[in-house]
């Protein structure tokens, strides 16, 4: 049995998964959460951002406010506040814009957002417990906006029924495009995660932003790669949003995701924490308790990677727990073995070495491979 003191250290809840990220901006740090929790990280930028400095749609959106004053002032991201700021700086109208600012309803979306706004020197005439978009609306509405002049801070997210709602209450409402999305300049790793999606090669896909997983999807259509990728993430990778907003996109076409209840980075790691082992198949196999991840098997909580090729037999396995399977229908299972079965020979024994125990594998002669299934469990898995 298994030696308590050759335990190594804990892996993490996401050891053996592999999680692959979206994001342009926080990347660095959702990546960092994921690898502490254990997980392997396969990162592509879906999108780039459109440098605020270099912006001449924000320039335009901050003039026209100098010249005609806005009632209310809707600061929606953090980064975006402070970037606005810094912009309007290096345009050498920093001053003028935080004078107009103080002198008009500033509503800041959250604690983050009226950090930046404090940080600005400035002062925030209300801000939602909640961060909720909705809730904005609803005490806009409330105080009445028929004739005012209303200025949203666009972050690259679409924002629906937002801007109709209030139009429709008869305010003049501005868009100020704080940075603006663009497709990535070298497409290469974002089709090696578009393809790793497809291949089931990841276990989870992390969307940060509406236009990522837009993007994400359009680069698919042009592939040809859509119907695939809408069923690996409908099936076997689970696509995890930061929050209904960003989750639009994939909604639309169907597809059926994640979110943790509070829209951050941290909740939506731990959402991870919790999805992926959940999902992993646990079996008792010959004295041991097996789990399999998406690389890696846990054996007696002791983590082993094993090559694709294994897991690819292990899952064959592992489809109808105990019982055999032809050599045949394995080989079939190896991507790209071709027609030899001394390629699942090879393949077997070098998963029976990652596992670090053989004997949970058993050969029947002339017939295939079984998982010793222990005799207990053996009537559960029976029709399966």
């Amino acid at each position: 049995m298994y030696d308590e003191q050759q335990r190594p250290p804990d892996h993490g809840p996401l050891a053996g998964f592999t999680v692959g990220v979206t994001a342009a901006r926080r990347a660095d740090e959702l990546g960092a959460l994921l690898q502490r929790r254990g997980a392997s990280v396969l990162h592509a930028p879906a999108l780039r951002i459109v440098p605020l400095a270099d912006d001449s749609e924000l320039l335009a959106a901050t003039k026209e406010l100098l010249d005609q004053a806005p009632d209310i002032v809707v600061a929606t991201t953090a980064i975006g506040f402070r970037g606005w700021i810094e912009a309007a700086d290096g345009w050498g109208i920093g001053e003028e814009l935080l004078a107009r600012l103080r002198e008009v309803e500033l509503l800041a979306r959250g604690p983050k957002v009226k950090g930046a706004v404090r940080a600005a020197g400035l002062t925030e005439h209300w801000s939602p417990s909640s961060e909720s978009m909705a809730e904005v609306l609803d005490r806009l509405l409330e105080e009445g906006v028929d004739g005012r002049r209303v200025a949203i801070q666009l972050h690259g997210e679409p924002l629906p029924g937002f801007v109709e709602s209030l139009r429709a209450g008869g305010a003049e409402v501005v868009g100020v495009p704080v940075y603006r999305w663009m497709p990535p300049e070298d497409l290469s790793p974002l089709d090696r995660l578009l393809d790793a999606t497809v291949s089931r090669g990841l276990d989870a896909l992390t969307f940060t932003s509406a236009p990522a997983a837009a993007s994400l999807l359009s680069r698919a259509e042009d592939r040809g790669l859509l119907p695939e990728l809408l069923a690996a993430l409908n099936h076997d990778v689970v696509p995890a949003c930061v929050g209904p907003v960003t989750a639009l996109p994939l909604q639309a076409r169907g597809v059926d995701t994640v979110q943790p209840e509070r829209f951050r980075l941290g909740p939506l790691v731990q959402l991870l924490c919790q999805e992926l082992p959940g999902r992993a198949r646990t079996l008792p196999i010959a004295g041991h308790r097996v789990e399999i991840r998406g690389h890696a098997v846990m054996v007696d909580g002791v983590l082993r990677p094993v090559p694709p090729a294994g897991m690819s037999l292990l899952r064959a396995l592992c489809r109808r727990p105990g019982w055999v399977v032809a050599r045949a229908e394995l080989l079939r299972a190896l991507p790209g073995a071709g027609r030899d079965e001394h390629a699942v020979e090879t393949a077997m024994a070098r998963l029976r070495t990652a596992l670090g125990t053989p004997k949970l594998i058993q050969t029947v002669v002339k017939r295939g491979y079984r998982l010793a299934l222990d005799p207990a469990a053996d009537s559960k898995y029976a029709d399966v």
